[in-house]
């Protein structure tokens, strides 16, 4: 189970790098031609939109495993150690809810917008929209993941190897 979660969290983490990089040289590309050559790509910013769209979908769930999202917890930290697991325990329930419904609301968006087309590209907004649900889906398998670990111990399991346990040592 350890390598089916390091293989998908590492696949997703190239993901996100490589669609950065991509919008990164589009944009690159884009500012270089307009101030040297007075020319730019008509659809480098529209690219460049939607890349950062899918990226925030995409890089949630790795936010999410690491705890960068934001949280409040006073309410769980006035509670004794059995009061925080049953606390942490209901969050994890209605994340798990929530993320479902929104993988529904997305999917749902998602065929409602298939025949619009984008101003530049021409490709269907579906593909825009699909960032939602996908990147609802991979919450929900990265909470999958640290589910147990955080409601034992509020952490979210480190994998070996992992860069923020690397950095720890």
């Amino acid at each position: 189970m350890r390598r089916i979660e390091r293989a998908f969290v590492t696949l997703n983490g190239a993901i996100l790098v490589l669609g950065l990089a991509a919008m990164s040289v589009i944009v690159g590309w884009n500012v270089a031609g307009r101030y040297l050559t007075g020319n730019s790509l008509t659809w480098a910013d529209e690219v460049a939109r939607y890349s950062m769209i899918w990226l925030t979908f995409l890089g949630s769930g790795l936010a999410l495993r690491h705890g960068a999202h934001a949280a409040i917890t006073n309410a769980q930290d006035a509670l004794p150690g059995r009061g925080q697991r049953i606390l942490r325990l209901a969050i994890l329930l209605v994340l798990f809810a929530f993320f479902g419904f929104m993988v529904w609301v997305g999917w749902d968006y998602m065929q409602r917008m298939r025949f619009q087309r984008t101003p530049a590209t021409r490709i269907s907004f579906a593909y825009i929209y699909a960032a939602m649900p996908v990147g609802f889906a991979l919450l929900i398998v990265h909470l999958l993941f640290v589910a147990r670990s955080y409601v034992e111990t509020l952490s979210f399991r480190e994998l070996e190897g992992d860069g923020a346990q690397a950095a720890k040592e």
